[in-house]
């Protein structure tokens, strides 16, 4: 059965060409004929009822008001600028400071040995980079995160974090493997002081058997516990290999709370030099996984805890309508990743679904937002009452000290005006996301079009996170462009 069209890309010659998205046997699959290649068909979901609730949630977004270029339908995913096809702002951004790095991971295929040269941006060209990604309308980037190669090879990573928060980041991440910060509490200490917000640390597994580093890991988590800078867990998940291991992933995560924030999984892309037989073998979709940690946390955890990450949009609807000016939207396609949010207590785990039902809460926050927006100061003050009223009714009952604390925090946040009461719920709570990003088996430019992690490069460009690493390998083509001789650089 069809449920939509769109464009793919050939898994062998990578050209754009029309495919369809259907529903077979309980799954859906993008199928695409090449005229070269011939058919493919290859799993996109594997649970079509989850497929249609995420649906629901669907958003699009309103674009940029200045993007880097205009678009055309025939130009995506070819000629990325961000051009003027893109329906999505950047709400995370990345930038490779560097192609180095001081491990040598089986699955990498980005560090300079593989490419044979280095990649390495000036101070000076990042801070161009920084600046295109503040300069966006009518909301600049909000967030930055440095990746690579291992970004701690470079030495002014420091001086990079400090600049991007003189020019209005708020939230300013590294993506890193943690050798340099386990080995150096003192150069952690320096991060933490330059603005670094959050650590995003490689960890695919509790056992050497699935994690082969994990000794690196777990005494860089131990050095971020002490300077007190948060960690965010990202482990890669590859069937097979460590698909068992989610359920343990996140009891690690739980008992360590004073310093994990959140564990943000990534079924693995295959954007290497694999082979259709590998993707046969590995490939781990957003409901397998959600379903492996439903079965691994023994219920207590569920996969219908989880919604896509548009599901919030709502709540940039509220604050826009009260400010009366534009927030950022988290329009990303419905069908990229899930997201929950989990309390540690004295009980145990708690699902943020258990104290609130969430379907509900989004309805009232919509209808709050609809009746601001009909203006006047008597309206406003009604819409909040009677979103108050209608949020009340959305909390659910559960622990009675769970339930009261979480209500304080909302009330505060919402009708106060108090964010500050929202740092109380993230140091009590743990984000569990995950990110499938896409690969040449199963491309969708209707994802692409709506992503909000956009690359920024050297060359003044914000290229979606999957056109950059599938596709037109637009990393490839900005790396080597902008790249100096491996000769004596190692």
């Amino acid at each position: 059965m069809l449920l939509k069209k769109t464009s793919t890309l050939c898994p062998v010659c990578s050209q754009v060409i029309p495919a369809e998205i259907t529903e077979e046997g309980g799954k859906v699959w993008l199928e695409r004929t090449c005229p070269s290649h011939g058919h493919f068909r290859h799993i996109y979901w594997s649970d079509a009822a989850m497929y249609r609730r995420f649906d629901a949630w669907e958003a699009v977004g309103r674009g940029v008001e200045n993007p880097q270029r205009e678009g055309s339908p025939e130009g995506c995913p070819t000629n990325c600028g961000l051009c003027s096809n893109h329906r999505s702002g950047t709400l995370l951004a990345n930038i490779d400071l560097t192609n180095r790095c001081n491990l040598n991971c089986d699955f990498c295929f980005v560090n300079a040995q593989a490419c044979g040269y280095i990649y390495e941006p000036t101070f000076d060209q990042v801070v161009e980079m920084l600046t295109l990604l503040r300069n966006e309308k009518p909301v600049p980037a909000p967030a930055v995160q440095f990746s690579g190669g291992e970004p701690t090879m470079r030495d002014d990573l420091v001086a990079i974090i400090r600049k991007a928060k003189e020019l209005g980041f708020r939230q300013v991440q590294i993506a890193t493997n943690g050798v340099r910060i386990g080995k150096d509490p003192e150069y952690a200490a320096l991060l933490k002081a330059a603005g670094l917000s959050t650590v995003y640390l490689h960890f695919d597994g509790v056992t050497q058997e699935t994690d082969p580093f994990t000794q690196i890991h777990q005494k860089a988590i131990s050095v971020l516990d002490q300077v007190h800078l948060g960690v965010v867990l990202v482990p890669t998940i590859i069937k097979g290999r460590n698909d068992h291991q989610v359920g343990d992933i996140l009891r690690f995560a739980a008992e360590h709370m004073s310093v994990v924030r959140g564990v943000n999984f990534q079924p693995v892309a295959f954007t290497g030099a694999a082979v259709e037989e590998d993707v046969e073998r590995s490939r781990i979709t957003i409901p397998e996984l959600l379903q492996g940690i439903e079965a691994q946390t023994q219920g207590v955890i569920r996969a219908d805890d989880f919604y896509p990450i548009p599901c919030v949009v709502p709540i940039s609807d509220l604050v826009e309508a009260y400010r009366g000016s534009p927030q950022i939207r988290f329009t990303a396609h419905q069908h990229c990743g899930a997201a929950t949010y989990v309390f540690v207590t004295e009980n145990g785990i708690v699902p943020v679904n258990r104290l609130l039902d969430v379907d509900s809460f989004f309805t009232a926050i919509s209808t709050m937002a609809e009746d601001l927006k009909k203006g006047g100061s008597i309206n406003k003050y009604r819409a909040l009452l009677s979103g108050v009223r209608n949020l009340h009714t959305s909390v659910q009952k559960g622990e009675k000290g769970d339930t009261t604390r979480f209500w304080t925090m909302l009330g505060q946040a919402l009708v106060k005006q108090n964010f500050d009461a929202l740092r109380e719920f993230h140091w009590n709570a743990l984000f569990i996301g995950v990110m499938h990003f896409m690969d040449r088996y199963n491309y969708d430019l209707g994802r692409v079009q709506r992503c909000c992690i956009h690359y920024a490069t050297p060359d003044g460009r914000l290229i979606p996170f999957c056109s950059y690493n599938s596709g037109p390998v637009y990393r490839e083509q900005v790396w080597k462009k902008f790249s100096r001789p491996l000769v004596n650089e190692e």
